[in-house]
């Protein structure tokens, strides 16, 4: 349960919590629906990939290396420490992202945002169309690998679009609440868009789970 050292003559025994034992390890979340319920929009084939194989090495390797950082924090290994940080905020932002993506997609999604968000996002960007037209290019721009993102600035209480290089996670690196995320990694749309991303920003609007955002909204507001 503890973090033991062994003892030389004279030092006193302080027990000493690591990463591990104060919470189980991370594990891949189920999907809230069928793998083929996005299609014509989101193939079965890249969902099942997406989530089985992407997401699923995202996990297993953060926690990989957040036991490896428990054993470097057990010898006092502060090199050690600082060089296993690069692997956590790459798999354990893979973690975060595709989570959050998931639940940003429904089979019962489309159409437009209602309520509070629908307000929001007239006040911030002009309409929802405006919006769309604003996040896309957004989502087209990001160089190689990425996120865009809709997330909402707690400080100057407004809404913002964002992009994020690699699995860069939003709100650790921006300061930024995470509403919408969408992946713009190729293994997200290859096998079906092949290296048309335009294409395939334009049909996921049609899976996008507006209830799902703007409950992210109001609990941050």
């Amino acid at each position: 349960m503890f973090g033991l050292r062994r003892l030389s003559q004279g030092q006193i025994f302080t027990p000493r919590l690591t990463l591990c034992t104060l919470r189980a390890q991370h594990t891949l979340p189920d999907l809230p629906y069928p793998y083929e319920s996005l299609e014509p929009h989101i193939s079965a084939e890249i969902m099942r990939i997406h989530h089985t194989k992407h997401h699923a090495t995202y996990v297993k390797n953060l926690n990989a290396a957040e036991q490896k950082i428990n054993t470097a924090v057990d010898a006092g290994d502060l090199s050690g420490i600082i060089a296993l940080q690069g692997a956590v905020k790459f798999n354990g932002g893979g973690h975060i992202n595709h989570s959050i993506f998931w639940s940003n997609l429904s089979p019962n999604g489309g159409g437009e945002p209602q309520g509070d968000l629908r307000d929001a996002i007239n006040k911030e960007f002009g309409s929802f169309s405006d919006f769309q037209s604003k996040f896309v290019a957004a989502a087209t721009g990001v160089q190689g690998s990425g996120w865009s993102w809709l997330g909402y600035n707690r400080d100057q209480k407004r809404l913002q679009i964002a992009s994020c290089p690699n699995q860069d996670p939003l709100q650790a690196t921006t300061g930024l609440i995470p509403l919408l995320g969408i992946d713009v990694w190729e293994h997200a749309y290859y096998l079906q868009y092949k290296n048309v991303r335009p294409g395939y920003l334009k049909a996921i609007w049609n899976v996008i789970n507006w209830n799902n955002i703007s409950e992210r909204l109001l609990q941050v507001k």
